[in-house]
């Protein structure tokens, strides 16, 4: 598959011919699943003619469908772009295809999706993640030259090292959010999934910015990354001890060879530990499903997508509601509500709140020492459809992910061996706005472990 440097290369003949042939093989591709049009059998969605990059279905795309493979939002068309997609058009890229997604990007497994489950490239018996599991299918699958997804715990960075690709979740507020259904509003942010590091700076750089529209928003003038990528430069990174030891053997001995590859290429390497991993998972579902449930009132039949015909409004709101939302939405609207409610608000919210500023105080103090945080992005490789019924225990697949949108920082995952035949990916998390120096250590490991 062409990368989206090369791509940025071609005349409008060649992008026509990208198109062509791009939109030939995601139908071949069909069973992968990757494409909520393939799900459907609709025509793959396209917009203007510029350079192909996939889009996960929570994104705004004016004259789309967009509904964050939700029931609820059948017959719902975008009307406006997001800023993202606006950026893009800027740089001559449009948008080409819905990717499937979990329900509101609730999951880790995008089997929750209205339209049915997404399969991993990889082994096809084998989830490809959540919940931007169609983004990541997508580029890994030879089917995308890149995609965007959406990150709220881990979203964008589990699929991608669960598939065997780039995924890059920025600091939070750098890529606009405007024009993205939300989930959680103070952890959501956008980002790219692509085949390698350097094309993961190209769609960076082209989505980050500030939006006005957008009061989240980091007023921050944006530097180009990609043109200044060093895998030379040498970096302190330091290594969460505790996170490894706690990963399955095949992790542990990937993200060691990894470590061990960083180290003969002159960084530094140290050792930390983080808080404890149930202090995040614990943060995470309260102050994630606090905000869901707050955001996803709106969706009542009122304005919005699916109606369910009743009697009267109260019977509107309950029916649309329960027949439109999945389990694990209702799951989580359900918690949310309750930790938001009289007399558990104190006792569960604000409490989640104050191990959430330690948390991010626990990131800062590790980077008074090292430039860089490396840690597994999962502590697995992918597993199978099925393999985990409990609802908690698949909480529990997001356990090294989550700390990173609770801070707010940047982080990427990148694939650093196998195990198995399955991807492994590793995950390299920054200072806030340190983008430049994430994405020089990524590549220097990129660099590294492709030289092997």
């Amino acid at each position: 598959m062409i990368t989206l440097k090369e791509a940025l290369k071609l005349d409008k003949n060649g992008i026509k011919e990208l198109r062509e042939n791009l939109a030939k093989k995601i139908v071949e591709k069909k069973t992968l699943g990757a494409y909520i049009e393939q799900l459907t059998n609709e025509e793959i969605n396209t917009n203007g003619d510029g350079i192909p990059i996939a889009v996960k279905d929570n994104i705004q795309v004016k004259g789309w469908s967009v509904t964050c493979a939700s029931k609820i939002l059948q017959g719902y068309v975008a009307p406006y772009d997001a800023t993202v997609i606006t950026n893009m058009a800027k740089a001559n890229l449009s948008a080409f295809g819905r990717t499937n997604m979990d329900e509101f990007a609730m999951g880790s497994t995008t089997a929750t999706s209205f339209y049915g489950r997404t399969l991993n490239p990889a082994d096809n018996e084998r989830v490809p993640g959540g919940s931007s599991g169609g983004s990541a299918a997508a580029v890994a699958g030879g089917i995308a030259i890149a995609a965007l997804g959406s990150d709220t715990g881990g979203s964008i960075r589990q699929p991608a090292a669960f598939c065997g690709c780039v995924g890059l979740k920025p600091t939070y507020g750098k890529v606009s959010r405007y024009g993205l259904t939300a989930f959680s509003s103070s952890l959501d942010q956008i980002g790219p999934i692509a085949q390698n590091v350097e094309d993961a700076a190209i769609l960076f750089d082209i989505i980050a910015g500030y939006e006005s529209k957008d009061s989240t928003s980091a007023n921050i003038a944006h530097k180009p990354t990609a043109p200044k990528l060093n895998p030379n430069r040498k970096l302190k990174i330091a290594v969460i001890e505790n996170f490894l030891n706690e990963a399955s053997e095949e992790i542990q001995k990937a993200m060691k060879e990894a470590v061990c590859a960083l180290k003969s290429a002159g960084h530094e390497i140290i050792y930390k530990n983080m808080l404890n991993s149930k202090y995040d998972v614990a943060t995470y579902y309260v102050i994630a499903t606090a905000e869901a449930s707050a955001n996803l009132s709106r969706f009542d039949g009122v304005r919005y997508g699916r109606r369910v015909e009743s009697e009267n409004l109260k019977e509107m709101y309950v029916k649309t509601r329960s027949e439109g939302f999945g389990d694990e939405v209702k799951r989580r609207i359900l918690l949310g509500t309750f930790v938001l409610s009289s007399g558990y608000y104190d006792a569960y919210y604000i409490q989640a709140q104050r191990a959430r500023h330690l948390i991010k105080e626990n990131y800062e103090n590790i980077f008074k020492e090292a430039d860089l945080i490396f840690s597994p992005v999962t502590p697995t490789a992918a597993f199978k459809f099925g393999a985990i019924s409990n609802p908690l225990e698949m909480y529990l697949s997001d356990i090294y992910t989550i700390g990173v949108n609770l801070a707010g920082v940047p982080a990427i995952s990148v694939p650093i061996g196998q195990s198995g035949g399955l991807p492994v990916g590793g995950q390299l998390i920054a200072k806030h706005y340190n983008e430049q120096t994430l994405l020089d250590g990524a590549f220097s490991l990129e660099t590294i472990l492709k030289g092997k």
